[in-house]
């Protein structure tokens, strides 16, 4: 490093960008951007790429022309603070930029970021992910009002089947006999008197106000989905209904093994998948779905395996590899999850894909597969590969029944 460049104190760094003139204005207000979306940072106006102090002739007007400049393009506006430091004697112009804690900046229309000493253009991807990352709670699916529901949108008696069974599955200390407003209240599924999402979702009839908000089941003839559907289902009403419904039309097109062993009067059965790796597959699609998303969670039958889509994206830093392994607890929509959790839907602690494929590796069958499609995280239940296409019969080979 030159002389000059230490009488500085910085090197070009994440947070630090020399620049000789206001000559690239375009590329100043890009790279304030850029720091205003990572982790803030100082310009030195003044200063050559390689470090050498020249100064910076400054004019009348020039910080507010400068300021001007920056406000005017960059959306949300941003305000840098512009001062006059001298080294070895020479002027050099500062704009110090902060980090943006809550809105990601645009300059000129597009986003920017800092990677080393270099100011890049996000990708779209990048651009959504962060925005999501920045706004968390506020632009979460779960915790907004639902525009346009009221109590009147929430079924009594839903509420009460779902306090009922909390309190036998997960001991959860609420009274079936408070007021549905009290109850919503103290599941956090209420702000003032107006219903979140997360209620109208759990008990009123979301699809009144969000359309995607729907479950599709489909059976197909094969292995592909270029094969006829033999059956089709979309199922509507509150998210708990819809796992119920999904859940039966599951079983409904599954086979079950029934067998007498001998000296024993009782049949044995045994569903060719593990119902709870059924139930938690469905649980998770339907918890942690991006609502935001139009798409729907989806349920495919093949003669193989079975398919289970849901629209959403994984955590930062997150792969389908991470979902088999021991990982954090970190669900998209928590308030669906955490109600979901008191009725033993779903765990709380991360652990239900590591049970899935506990589940199936229990049954006999080959370790589930999850998959990341960039908008849909896709969980596959696998047939041992000797049983597909085999005849059902009630001898204790295959045979489809209805669960009851």
């Amino acid at each position: 490093m030159n002389k000059s460049s230490k009488l500085i104190g910085f090197n070009e760094s994440m947070t630090v960008e020399w620049k000789q003139s206001l000559s690239g204005i375009d590329e100043i207000i890009e790279t304030a951007v850029a720091f205003a979306n990572t982790e803030g940072g100082r310009i030195f106006i003044g200063v050559t790429p390689e470090g050498k102090v020249l100064g910076f002739q400054i004019g009348k007007g020039t910080i507010e022309k400068l300021v001007n400049q920056i406000v005017q393009n960059t959306d949300p506006k941003l305000h840098p603070k512009v001062t006059i430091k001298k080294i070895d004697d020479r002027e050099v112009l500062v704009i110090e930029v902060k980090e943006s804690h809550d809105h990601l900046v645009l300059a000129f229309g597009r986003p920017y970021k800092r990677v080393g000493r270099s100011t890049i253009k996000m990708s779209k991807d990048e651009y959504e992910r962060l925005i999501l990352e920045k706004n968390k709670d506020r632009v979460r699916f779960d915790n907004q009002i639902c525009k346009g529901a009221t109590l009147k949108d929430i079924n009594h008696d839903l509420v009460r089947e779902f306090i009922i069974k909390g309190k036998s599955e997960r001991g959860l200390d609420l009274s079936e006999k408070l007021s549905v407003q009290e109850s919503l209240m103290r599941l956090k599924l209420l702000k003032g008197k107006k219903p979140i999402n997360a209620a109208i979702l759990l008990f009123g009839a979301p699809q009144d106000f969000y359309p995607q908000c729907e479950l599709k089941c489909i059976q197909f003839k094969g292995l592909d989905v270029t094969e006829d559907m033999l059956d089709l289902k979309p199922f509507t009403g509150s998210v708990i209904h819809q796992l119920q419904d999904a859940e039966k039309f599951i079983f409904n097109h599954i086979a079950l093994s029934a067998w007498i062993e001998s000296g024993k009067l009782e049949r044995q059965e045994k569903w060719e998948y593990p119902p709870k790796a059924i139930r938690e597959a469905l649980a998770n699609a339907i918890a942690h779905r991006d609502y935001w998303s139009t798409a729907k969670v989806q349920v495919r039958i093949f003669d193989n395996r079975i398919e289970f889509w849901n629209p959403g994206r994984l955590p930062e830093g997150w792969t389908a590899e991470t979902l088999t392994k021991k990982h954090e607890s970190l669900p998209p929509n928590p308030l669906i999850a955490k109600q979901f959790f008191w009725i033993k839907y779903v765990e709380e602690v991360g652990s239900g894909t590591n049970k899935i494929v506990k589940w199936c590796r229990e049954w006999g069958l080959p370790d589930p597969v999850f998959e990341y499609t960039g908008t849909s995280i896709v969980v596959t239940l696998k047939k041992v590969p000797e049983t597909i296409g085999k005849e059902t019969r009630k001898t204790g080979e295959k045979t489809r029944e209805k669960v009851r």
